[in-house]
Order: C-alpha cells, then sequence, then structure tokens
C-alpha cells in the first residue's frame, strides 16, 4: 500500500469515527421521552444491533494490532497487558476479547493474504449485527468440545447450524442446542472414552475450616445427577429448610402439615440458590436417615423420571432426557432402572388416552407423566425451568370453559403462568392447530412490546433438536439461494433438511 493509499485509508477510518461519535453524542442528547413505547423497544433493538456489528471491528482491530507485534513495541509484555493499559478494561474482559479476535477476527499469511476465518459463520453472523459477543461464545465453547475424531467436515456443518440458529434465537437456547449436538456426535461417550467419566466422578470433602464449614467440591456422574435434581426439587424450594427462619416449614414443600400461609412468607428469605441446595441435602439426607420416605412432587413419586423412545430402547444407544432437564446416556438410564425405582416413560403412537373433561380441575399422575414426556418443562419461549419446577395449566383456563384433556394441558412453572392475565404485559396460550409445523404442541403469544405482531411461539429450550433442525433448512436455503456462498463442498441434505446417508449430524 502506498504512502497515498494510507494516508487515504487513514481519512477515512477518522470519518467513519467522527460519525460514530456525533451519533452517540446525539443519542445522548436526545429525548427519549417523546418516543412511543414501540418505538422506545424498536431503538433498543437498533442500537443492539449496531453495537454488535461494532464488536466485529473490535476484532480486526485486535488482529491488526497482533500482527504488527505492537504490543512488544510498545513496552507491554502480553497483547493483554496492551489492551488493558490502552482501553482500561479488566484482565478478563481483555482476555475474551482476544480469545474471540482469534476465532472470529481475519487474520493474514506472511504473504498478506487473508486466512481462513476459524470460525467463518458465527463471524458473519456477527458482522450483520444478528449476534453478540455472547452467542459467540457459547458456540465457540460447543465447538471446542468436539472430539478430535469427528471429521473436519462435520465440524463446518455444526458450525454453520449453530450460527444460523444464533440469528434468531438467545445465546442460552445456542448452549442448550449444543449440548444436544455435542450428544449427537458422541452419543455413548465412545469418542472421549468412557472411562473419563469414571475418572472424574467423585466428591471431595475437604478439612472442616476455622468457622467449622466443610469445603465440598466434584464431579457427579450422569446416574448421580439424575438420582439428586428430583430431591432438591422438592427440598430446595424457597420457603422450605431454612435454618435461619424458625417459622420456615421443614421437610418436603407439599407434605400435608406444611401451612402454606406460612410457606409463602418464609419463601420471601434471601438465601441463595446454592445455600437452599445446601439446605435441602442437609434436611434430606436427615429424613433419609430416619424414616426413608420422601413422599410425593406435585402428585407424582419422588423420583428420576427418564424419557426415551421404543428405538432407544432396543437399539440401547443414544441419550435420555429427565423430567430436571437433564441429559443421561442410554446406558446410564437402563442401569438406574436396574438399580432405582424411577419413572419409565417411553414414546410410541399408541399412547393411551386421557381425556377427563370438566369432570376434574386437577390433573392426574397419568396426564402429568405424559406432560413431562412431551413437553419437558415450563412451555413459555424462552424459560428453562424443567418440569420438576412445573405445574399443570390448562391451556384455555378452567374458570372460562377450559376442560382437563390432557391435549389441552401443559406445562408451566409458577413465574410464567403469572404472566397469562389480561393487561399490557400479558401472554394467550392455544394449542397450535394441526396444519401448523408444531401441530398440537402449546404456543404462547407475546405482548407487543415483545413481538409488536404477537406471533403465536412454541418453546425449543427443551426440545433443542428442534433449534437444530431448523436452523439447518435455513443454512440449506441460504446456501441454495446463493445468500451467503462459500466455496467449497459441505456434507448437507436437500433444503428440506434431509440429509445424505453419510451426514452424521441431526
Amino acid at each position: 500500500m502506498s504512502s497515498i493509499d494510507k494516508v487515504g485509508a487513514s481519512g477515512q477510518v477518522q470519518e467513519h469515527l467522527s460519525t460514530i461519535a456525533d451519533a452517540i453524542e446525539g443519542l445522548c442528547d436526545s429525548d427519549l421521552t417523546g418516543l412511543s413505547d414501540a418505538e422506545l423497544t424498536d431503538t433498543m433493538r437498533r442500537l443492539e444491533k449496531t453495537l454488535r456489528r461494532a464488536s466485529a471491528v473490535g476484532h480486526n482491530l485486535i488482529v491488526e494490532t497482533a500482527e504488527r507485534s505492537l504490543p512488544g513495541k510498545l513496552g507491554h509484555k502480553t497483547f493483554n497487558k496492551l489492551l488493558i493499559g490502552v482501553l482500561r478494561i479488566s484482565a478478563a474482559d481483555a482476555s475474551a476479547r482476544i480469545t474471540a479476535a482469534k476465532s472470529l477476527g481475519t487474520w493474514h499469511a506472511l504473504s498478506g493474504q487473508p486466512l481462513p476465518v476459524d470460525l467463518p459463520e458465527t463471524a458473519a453472523a456477527q458482522r450483520d449485527g444478528d449476534i453478540g459477543p455472547d452467542h459467540a461464545r457459547a458456540i465457540r465453547e460447543v465447538i471446542r468440545k468436539i472430539p478430535h475424531t469427528v471429521s473436519s467436515s462435520d465440524v463446518a456443518v455444526a458450525e454453520q447450524i449453530l450460527a444460523e440458529l444464533a440469528r434468531s434465537a438467545p445465546p442460552e437456547d445456542v448452549e442448550k442446542a449444543g449440548h444436544e449436538l455435542l450428544a449427537h456426535l458422541n452419543p455413548d461417550g465412545n469418542l472421549t472414552d468412557d472411562k473419563d467419566r469414571k475418572r472424574l466422578r467423585g466428591i471431595r470433602l475437604g478439612r472442616q475450616d476455622q468457622n467449622l464449614t466443610t469445603p465440598i467440591s466434584g464431579h457427579l456422574d450422569p446416574q448421580a445427577r439424575a438420582l439428586l435434581d428430583p430431591i432438591l426439587a422438592k427440598w430446595a424450594r424457597p420457603g422450605m429448610n431454612n435454618p435461619d427462619d424458625p417459622e420456615s416449614p421443614t421437610g418436603a414443600a407439599e407434605h400435608p402439615g406444611v401451612d402454606r400461609d406460612q410457606l409463602a412468607a418464609a419463601g420471601r428469605n434471601t438465601r441463595t440458590a446454592a445455600q437452599r441446595n445446601h439446605d435441602a441435602v442437609k434436611e434430606a439426607l436427615r429424613a433419609l436417615l430416619g424414616s426413608g420416605v420422601l413422599g410425593s412432587h406435585r402428585g407424582l413419586p419422588v423420583t428420576t423420571i427418564l424419557t426415551m423412545t421404543i428405538d432407544q430402547l432396543e437399539q440401547q444407544t443414544g441419550v435420555v432426557t429427565t423430567a430436571s432437564g437433564g441429559i443421561v446416556p442410554i446406558k446410564d438410564a437402563l442401569k438406574l432402572a436396574e438399580r432405582s425405582h424411577p419413572v419409565l416413560v417411553l414414546f410410541d403412537h399408541n399412547g393411551r388416552p386421557l381425556h377427563l373433561g370438566r369432570s376434574k380441575r386437577l390433573a392426574t399422575a397419568d396426564q402429568r407423566l405424559a406432560l413431562i414426556a412431551a413437553d419437558r418443562g415450563c412451555t413459555r419461549p424462552g424459560c428453562d425451568a424443567p418440569a420438576t419446577m412445573t405445574a399443570v395449566h390448562h391451556v384455555h383456563d378452567w374458570s372460562k370453559g377450559g376442560t382437563t384433556d390432557i391435549g389441552a394441558l401443559t406445562l408451566g412453572c409458577d413465574g410464567c403462568h403469572a404472566l397469562i392475565h389480561d393487561g399490557p404485559g400479558d401472554w394467550k396460550t392455544r394449542t397450535a392447530p394441526k396444519d401448523s409445523e408444531y401441530a398440537g404442541r402449546t404456543e404462547w403469544s407475546p405482548p407487543t412490546h415483545i413481538d409488536p405482531e404477537q406471533k403465536p411461539r412454541v418453546n425449543h429450550r427443551h426440545h433443542p433438536k428442534e433449534l437444530l433442525d431448523r436452523a439447518r433448512r435455513k443454512a440449506n436455503a441460504r446456501r441454495e439461494t446463493g445468500m451467503r456462498r462459500r466455496d467449497g463442498s459441505w456434507p448437507w441434505g436437500d433444503a428440506r433438511g434431509e440429509g445424505s446417508a453419510s451426514d452424521g449430524l441431526p
């Protein structure tokens, strides 16, 4: 690049920066009180999109700084220290930005030619302003965990699927779908060696410190986690088993002797989730040592509820889900069924008809089991509350003529259920019609400040494979229409999402 070109490039950059500074100054001085509610939320969306695109510029600035070896020239021992000194950011922030730039920035060979980006589709989505740093971080973590024995073409496909998903979903959904994708790539743990779980499992108890408390750490294997989750769901409820509150009920939240008003008052305690878990385990161990009886939870026995398909049972491969949102390899699930008393919910096309009309308001235990198997958790879009933290909800309000038929019931946590009301922030529920993509599922229509068109939507948080399938279809369509052309072949199926026989991804 000639000196004239360099001066021209410098002038362009300075002009762009001045434009940004002027725009930000104008926004800071703007009177936001004059915006309508719809304009206010729209402004938030547009500003977020711009900030996300600015992150992509930051990646390239870091790349240019590194390729010039600028830290050494300016007397900084590390790149992190340069960023900390120049930008006055934390060490953690500096490290995060450098890590992001390594996988999303455009680096160059010694000849000056640009090198392929590690995560090209993720970088493109951030340049478009469709995803933010948290989306990119979630994708990067999933890709990092893919076993080395997986082919590079499948890794590329996985990144493209996750990037496409991130364009329309929050980072938590990307992370959840990533777990599903990893489980599909390595369903039985064979690629990473099944001995790893056996080696890592363990609970370490440290020595009592000066406060007489004992530090605890370790790893639970899938079986141990699946056994612990339903106990915590019942005994770690806010307000229960609080040693700091003499009025707090002890034992199980649904014991007939528990005063509901007393529980509601005790529920305002300030314990953290970790503290509630600790207190719950303490009381549960005490109860087990005393009587061994845990009772029931929301109408069902306190036990591990596993959901699997008939094919999984016959082939003994893949992963199954628990009512608490966990993932258990099929081999471990079958071992649980042998050594304890879990409830095993099998999917087929001949489920029991459970039509009770309006004869009863409360759902039966059979209906709740069916809902756990079908919904897996709270059905409001974006909510990750597992089935163990939900109650059965009438899609059409019982007080307004709703029935207690299995097709008219769904799962909802207490917080989300409270959002269904008449008012500016209300949500509406309905059963998806037969001709829709997710027929029979519960659809929630959001208030206008979330979606001005109030389009009904389903919750994919507990069904991450649906997210992967949808992202795959979109990526196929994008590829075929040439919206994002790339060189090289991709192991994809047709635009309908039907993969070839050699395609290893869902």
